[in-house]
């Protein structure tokens, strides 16, 4: 378990060093807050469940902005 989080960490640490350095915050927050509380009640993953959530939040922000302007 311990080298899942480890690979996990490296793997988010990476990505992080790939977006631009104007990132938009919009859909993450929303999207962490809820991950995080889902995960902390699905067998206390918060970490895992934030991320998701971010991730989730910020496709789910692109889809919507994107339909906006067509």
């Amino acid at each position: 378990m311990k080298n899942l989080f480890l690979l996990a960490a490296a793997a988010g640490s990476l990505a992080a060093l790939a977006v631009p350095a104007t990132a938009e915050a919009k859909g993450c927050i929303r999207g962490a807050a809820a991950g995080a509380v889902a995960g902390h009640y699905a067998r206390h993953h918060a970490v895992l469940g934030a991320v998701g959530g971010c991730m989730a939040g910020r496709y789910y922000y692109r889809h919507h902005r994107a339909a906006a302007h067509t």
